[in-house]
């Protein structure tokens, strides 16, 4: 029995690695298809509603699924079939239908056909397709047929279909594998969060910023190349921007902004490949329509296409209802230059990939915010609710109110930090909105969203210059309670420079500013965030603003990234005319450099995680780079959090700090120094008085004090001497006088 169980797992097993290998065979054939279907011309003799083509290369057929109609009688035409790969015109032929299939094309026949087959296509047409465009990924080409009516030239028909190969950078895989990067770091940092000095809130942070900067690094009037636009499709999540193409949110924000005044291009499931501008990738054409071919193909070179006359004829289909049907639906839509449907570059080609329209990207990013927002206050509720029962049930030390106090303290926090995340979406988004004078609504919302996330930030931020007038920047490092709201904006900067938060969020509004405000010029955005990102770097060589070197060269080395891959953006910029492929090349290697920066971060995340605690040395016994303070080390990852102010340790859960918070006055008294120019005589020989109070703390004694001899020693006068040693007490001779005495000393 045990025998034959053990035989059928071995026989599902095999089974199964059978399937599995061979679903990755037929993943991996080389094949490509078309990926969306536009009218490149308005229809007057043919109409499309469907037209979907496969090129298999490894037995070189194409497979198709049409459905079509003709709709005028007494019409001949010759077809004329593009190939544009890369900007480049691999296939440009034009084919006489009136010499095919026996003239059954000529005129072209008024039905309607639905119809598909598989044809076999000749070796010249296959010797023209290279072998990389079945392995690249986001390929950029697409096919085009244009129907040219014979005799008077005018184009009857003009169809267009980009191709696709299967690959593609933009992954849902890839895009769950960050997601939960961040997830684990959020809750880190949740753990760690509850001292100011811990590193995980700072690291989430700064993953955050740079999943942010790789998803607004296409947001730029820029003509990127596919490869890069995908790339960073993975990260638009870090935007706030969630969709898909059966989403009900669209919907309803299509009817609120109709509702309200909008009049733009509402979302639609279908792909924004087939609506960006004809200039910019994936079609890196500046001719469109072709009328005419560099070579012709006869009937016997295309007698393949016999197939064609066995596509079944619908004739129950009124021509007048297929007309109606295919407008209605929209599944082919014309899509020229003179076109308001054309998605332009930059923030609209990004959002609509998504299934958003430009219209909608902002209440898109409003309405996933509230989201947040639910489920931030749920989780605050339910902590506070948590904390209550436990205080019912168990008997504390500490005080209740004290404890509520520190955990408000921990949600004020939290909410410093998440509105600093929200800040650079919602800028981004609102200043667009504004630009597009679309929705009433949608515009008020924006102001709302603006004026509610300066609120969250930078109403801190005012309480912090208060404190600093007041009480001046030490209080921001020593006042508790300005510590437990505020330590998210500059507790990881030295002391000295505090300020180095502003210039960040500085940098972060003019970001969007820029994005939004100079839309029109891709060049313009460029420079201008080329200059804040060279700012930033040069302000953190120059004020090295972290407590640690270390921080200061993670932050370093962040800049620098972000300097480089602007940089390497002028590529795109299409009044420069870089060719296809080497704008291609310069995508893929920045996209590689945000990935490895991406592991970097995360390395350096799982680095102050608290693992290195098993193989670091205790902290104590580590000297600092470059602050001879507490926190220096509070910077490096220790959680003993210590403090000047009594009220912060216990705030925190510790034992208060027995230092005093202020030093003591010595009484001046006392601490009068000694006068050596009027001598003074002591009874019985004695150099030292046991009832005298004045003592001698760093001063020049008289020289006889070196070689006087003593008198008996008592108690005092040995106590005397002790404190004299312990205090470096300065004595005077010179090894003229006394060499004997200076070599007992």
């Amino acid at each position: 029995m045990v025998i034959m169980f053990s035989l059928l797992a071995r026989l599902r097993a095999i089974a199964f690695t059978i399937l599995l290998l061979l679903s990755f065979s037929y993943a991996r054939d080389e094949s490509l298809f078309t990926s969306s279907v536009t009218y490149c011309n308005p229809p007057e003799t043919l109409l499309v509603q469907q037209f979907d083509v496969a090129y298999i290369a490894k037995n070189q057929s194409v497979s198709f699924d049409i459905i079509a109609a003709s709709v005028e009688a007494n019409v001949n035409v010759t077809a004329n079939l593009l190939l544009n790969v890369y900007g480049m015109d691999l296939v440009n032929i034009t084919i006489d239908l009136c010499s095919i299939l026996g003239g059954a094309l000529c005129p072209l026949p008024q039905y309607n056909f639905n119809g598909s087959d598989s044809l076999t296509v000749p070796d010249s047409f296959s010797s023209h397709v290279p072998g990389i465009a079945f392995k690249i990924p986001d390929l950029e080409a697409f096919a085009q047929l244009t129907l040219t009516e014979v005799g008077t030239g005018d184009i009857k028909a003009c169809v267009q279909a980009t191709l696709s190969n299967g690959w593609s950078t933009h992954q849902r895989a890839v895009e769950w594998s960050v997601g939960i990067v961040a997830l684990i770091a959020l809750l880190l940092a949740l753990w760690q969060s509850r001292s100011p000095h811990a590193l995980g809130p700072y690291r989430l942070l700064d993953l955050m910023g740079l999943y942010q900067i790789i998803a607004a690094s296409a947001l730029w009037n820029l003509n990127y190349p596919s490869v890069y636009r995908s790339f960073a499709l993975n990260f638009a999540w870090a935007l706030t921007l969630f969709s898909s193409p059966t989403s009900q949110v669209q919907q309803a924000i299509n009817n609120m902004r109709a509702l309200t005044g909008g009049s733009l291009a509402n979302s639609t499931s279908s792909s924004a490949v087939g609506f960006v501008n004809r200039k910019l990738s994936p079609f890196n054409s500046n001719t469109v329509v072709s009328s005419g071919g560099s070579s012709s193909l006869s009937s016997e070179s295309f007698s393949g296409f016999s197939a064609l006359s066995n596509l079944a004829k619908l004739p129950s289909q009124p021509l007048s209802d297929f007309r109606q049907f295919t407008a209605s639906t929209g599944e082919v839509q014309t899509v020229t230059e003179a076109s308001s449907n054309v998605l332009q570059a930059g923030l609209p080609i990004y959002v609509n990939s998504i299934n958003i329209a430009t219209a909608n990207a902002f209440m898109t990013v409003f309405i996933c915010t509230l989201i947040l927002l639910a489920i931030f206050g749920f989780l605050v509720g339910l902590g506070y609710v948590g904390l209550y029962l436990m205080n019912r049930q168990q008997s504390f030390n500490r005080n209740l109110q004290l404890e509520r106090s520190s955990f408000f303290s921990y949600v004020r926090a939290w909410s410093l930090r998440l509105g600093m995340i929200m800040f650079f979406p919602i800028l981004i988004f609102a200043f667009y909105q504004w630009t597009l004078k679309d929705s009433w609504l949608s515009i008020l919302f924006s102001v709302v969203a603006f004026l509610g996330v300066l609120c969250v930030v930078w109403y801190p931020i005012i309480l912090v210059v208060r404190v600093i007038r007041r009480s001046g920047s030490s209080a921001l490092y020593s006042d508790a309670e300005v510590v437990e709201w505020s330590a998210p904006l500059y507790w990881q900067y030295r002391t000295e420079r505090y300020y180095f938060f502003a210039i960040m969020l500085a940098a972060t509004f003019l970001r969007a500013l820029f994005i939004s405000a100079a839309r029109s010029s891709g060049i313009v955005q460029l420079v201008l965030t080329l200059v804040v990102e060279i700012a930033i770097f040069v302000g953190l060589l120059v004020l090295k603003p972290h407590k640690t070197r270390g921080a200061d060269v993670f932050s370093t080395y962040l800049a620098i990234i972000r300097v480089v891959c602007t940089g390497l953006m002028f590529a795109f910029v299409e009044s420069f005319q870089v060719q296809a492929i080497p704008r291609v090349a310069i995508g893929i290697v920045i996209a590689v450099i945000f990935s490895i920066t991406i592991l970097v971060v995360i390395f350096n995340l799982v680095l102050h995680s608290g693992l290195d605690r098993f193989w670091k040395r205790d902290i104590s016994s580590r000297s600092p780079s470059r602050q001879e303070s507490a926190d220096t080390m509070l910077e490096k990852g220790d959680r003993t959090f210590v403090h000047t102010q009594s009220d912060t340790a216990s705030a925190y859960g510790r034992a208060n700090n027995p230092t005093p918070d202020r030093n003591i006055p010595l009484d001046p008294s006392i601490n009068k120094p000694y006068s050596p120019t009027t001598p003074t005589t002591f009874e019985n020989g004695s150099s030292h008085d046991r009832d005298s109070a004045s003592t001698n703390f760093g001063t020049v004694l008289p020289r006889r004090w070196s070689f006087t001899p003593l008198h008996t020693p008592t108690d005092s006068s040995v106590l005397d001497h002790t404190t004299l040693s312990h205090t470096n007490t300065v004595l005077s001779t010179t090894p003229e006088e006394h060499p004997a005495e200076l070599e007992r000393r």
